[in-house]
């Protein structure tokens, strides 16, 4: 059973301490790394990557990546690491040995069109296409977040029943129904060395609640960094730390 003081939504949450039997999962964007005027612009903290790369050592390997941007994107800010990762949040999932759990669906290209002739007509959106997902982001936009939203909000009631609108950190994104962090939890719960382990999963948006979800039906933690860590990625950083030495031998 998990503990009520771990769920997402209660203000007094608190980080709890690591174990060793842990199955840690992380968002990046907002969890990891501080948000950014674009996604390309965020800064990767100079100790993130060796605190990451002791955290999975002293899980045994149990420590996955589960983010909106995709595989490449997340090798790129994590290099050398080549940890397990769901991409495009939970479209196509890296397991421990490589392989890829793929969804099919894709948004139609016309529909990803469409979005981006808005970089041409509204200065300052950016349309971010993957393989599976499409972002349009107004942060540097804001007189036009109504027309994005319009824009966004029309193409995906051409197919409500498989496509749906998220919201975002001054952004929206169309993705397949099919896809949720949940689907990344539950891939990489079913193999070794994540098996018969504790979830835990840490986010901080709307897209991370089905990886919530999915840790707290598996008897895990759930971590939303606005109430376990005051919003602030630098306290998620910190709690990184103690994973590693806590979690070690």
């Amino acid at each position: 059973m998990v503990d009520a003081a771990f769920r997402p939504g209660r203000d007094t949450a608190m980080p709890p301490m690591p174990q060793r039997n842990w199955a840690l999962f992380l968002d990046l964007d907002g969890t990891l790394l501080d948000i950014a005027t674009t996604p390309s612009a965020v800064v990767v903290p100079r100790d993130l990557i060796s605190d990451l790369e002791a955290a999975a050592a002293a899980l045994d390997g149990a420590l996955a990546i589960v983010s909106g941007r995709d595989l490449h994107d997340i090798d790129q800010l994590l290099a050398p690491l080549h940890l397990p990762a769901a991409g495009e949040h939970g479209a196509i999932v890296r397991l421990p040995g490589g392989q890829h759990d793929e969804v099919a669906i894709k948004v139609p290209e016309d529909w990803i069109a469409a979005l981006l002739r808005l970089q041409g007509t509204c200065p300052g959106v950016l349309v971010e296409p993957k393989a599976h997902n499409v972002v349009a982001h107004f942060r540097n936009a804001s007189a036009h977040e109504a027309t994005v939203r319009r824009v966004a909000f029309e193409l995906t009631s051409r197919e409500p029943d498989k496509f749906e609108l998220l919201e975002a950190k001054m952004a929206v994104e169309i993705r397949p129904r099919a896809v949720t962090k949940a689907r990344a939890v539950d891939c990489l719960m079913n193999v070794e060395p994540f098996v018969g382990r504790v979830p835990v999963f840490v986010g901080d948006d709307a897209t991370d609640h089905d990886g919530f979800g999915a840790a707290m039906e598996r008897g895990g933690i759930a971590l939303d960094v606005a109430h376990a860590f005051a919003g602030r990625p630098n306290q998620v950083r910190a709690w990184l730390k103690r994973v590693a030495e806590v979690a070690a031998p």
